[in-house]
Parts: C-alpha cells; structure tokens; sequence
C-alpha cells in the first residue's frame, strides 16, 4: 500500500495511503539510503510503501526516490545527519530582527543548504508589529540585501495578520516547508494561515530572548485553498552537512557569479593573490556580512559541523 508521511513523532510515523486512510506506521529494519547516516531516515514529505502483519502493526518498507531533502547535522555532535522535510517546492523561513534576534549566520547557512539541494526559499520577516525604528531599519537593510542577491523577501506580521495575503497567494498549490528559530513565530503564521488549527503557541523567555519550543515533531498540513505546510520543531542553530571546503563558495550566489574572476581556479577567497571575491567584499558587490559567513562555514571542523545560534 502506497502513501505520503504526513508526521513523524520520532518512533511512529502517520501516513496518509493514497485512498485517503490515515495509517500509523513504524519502520520496518535498518534504512540506510544511499551512504547517508541519518537520526530520521523517513521524514515528512517521504512516499513509502507500506504492509501490515499478522497483528495488524503497519510498517514501512520501502522509501519512494526523493525529488529532493534538505537536512541539517544532528544536533548531537554525531557524524549524523537530520533530514528535515522531503519532496518540498520551496521552503518559507522565518526571521525576526529580535525577541529572538536571528542571526545572518543562521540564515546564510540555511541558504546555502538550500541552495545544495536547489530548493527556493522565501525570507519572511515576522513581528513588524514589535520593533523599534531602528530594528525596522536593520530589517529594511537586510530586505535589500537579500533581494539584491536574489531572494524573494516578505515582512509580515503574524499575530496581527498584516502580509498574509501575499504569502498564502505564494504557498497555493506548492509544498512548502516552513522553518526557523524557535520563536520566531511558526505556530501564530500556521494559525493565521490555517484557521481553526490552533497550533500551540509560547511566550518568548525574558530572561534570555529566545524562543521556546512549541513543536515537537514535524508534521504536514492542508491549507484551506490547495498546497500544504510542513512544520518542523525550532531550529536553535544550523549545521551543515557534507560540505566539501572548496565547494561552499558555490552555495552563496553571488560569491559563486564573482569566483569567475578569480586568478585562480582553486581559489579559497582567503588568502590568494588576484581574489575576485575579496576584491568584491572590498568593493561593497559582496556584503561583510555575507562573507563572514562564508569564513564561518570554511571553519567548520569536519566531525563537528554543527553549530549553535550566533
């Protein structure tokens, strides 16, 4: 029996069967797909088959070919890695300038998975409704930052609904994941977006300015008019995985269009005469804090890529 996992706990998976029954399942033995070491070899967004036994306990057996993934190191310091959603169209990432402040690191890392996969991602401001002139400012800075590099940006509100018409008209008829810190507000978005669904939603830590965690495990959801939304618990920092060194300048756009340039071929953009890349960031074509975080990945030790938020 064929179906789409629509939610994973972490040990049951709920799978939607192409005749519309909503079946728990467990996996059957030890998937190993294709060398990847993963915490979740079955992710939401997956197409499996499935079989029951003689008890009637439902199992997975076989994992439909992705279109595509995007995944994380594990946050446990382990050669692992997470793979957060399959089969997405795009990915909706929430930011907030503060009450939590997400920190460019965070983003750019996020991008650049992304863009491994080729998955298009729309930055979303959050929280127009709480910040400083200041803070809308820096907001409007990064807006255009991003825009210039190529990536679609909307700033919204989700608690007071302002903006939400321009991103239910983008997530129509598309598989979207929708992703972020914790507390940036993902649960309020779902809830404006999908009336009715009453995710939970948390104060912000005052003590810290951080996010706590309302979702505990993924799962996908009908928006009212067609598409849906995969939610996935806050990601607090974001590792990435099996990123060659001298592939990482790939992943961020517009290093890659300036790397053309470059005297060398096999140019680090750290060090090397005739660097087109650093001559850029000298320049302003390439932003300080775009190539900061191109260094910060360079860094990254092999083992222990993950990091956590800056």
């Amino acid at each position: 029996m064929r179906g789409l996992v629509i939610r994973n706990t972490g040990s049951w998976y709920v799978v939607r069967t192409d005749d519309g029954q909503l079946v728990d399942s467990k996996i059957k033995g030890s998937f190993r797909l294709k060398g990847i070491r993963s915490t979740n070899p079955v992710a939401v967004g997956d197409y499996v088959q499935i079989t029951c036994n003689a008890e009637g306990t439902a199992f997975i057996t076989e994992i439909e070919e992705r279109k595509n993934y995007i995944i994380r190191k594990a946050s446990n310091l382990s050669k692992q890695s997470h793979i957060i959603a399959a089969n997405v169209d795009q990915v909706l990432l929430l930011i907030t300038i503060s009450h939590p402040e997400t920190s460019t690191i965070f983003i750019d890392r996020f991008l650049a998975s992304a863009e491994a996969y080729r998955i298009p991602v729309i930055l979303t401001f959050n929280k127009t409704d709480c910040y400083t002139e200041e803070e809308k400012k820096y907001m409007s800075a990064l807006m255009r930052l991003y825009e210039h590099i190529g990536y679609d940006c909307i700033a919204c509100s989700a608690l007071q609904e302002t903006g939400m018409e321009k991103i239910s008209n983008l997530l129509k008829g598309k598989t979207t994941l929708l992703s972020g810190n914790s507390g940036v507000g993902k649960s309020t978005l779902l809830n404006t977006l999908i009336p009715g669904l009453n995710a939970r939603t948390a104060e912000i830590s005052s003590a810290h300015d951080t996010g706590m965690h309302t979702t505990t495990f993924s799962e996908m959801f009908n928006l009212p008019e067609s598409g849906c939304v995969i939610d996935t618990p806050g990601i607090k920092g974001f590792g990435t995985f099996d990123f060659k060194k001298e592939e990482v300048g790939h992943y961020f756009k517009e290093i890659f269009r300036e790397s053309a340039n470059c005297k060398y071929g096999d140019c680090t953009h750290t060090h090397e005469p005739g660097c087109a890349v650093r001559q850029a960031v000298e320049e302003g074509r390439v932003s300080q804090s775009r190539y900061a975080s191109y260094l910060n990945m360079l860094e990254d030790p092999d083992e222990t890529k993950y990091r956590q938020a800056y």
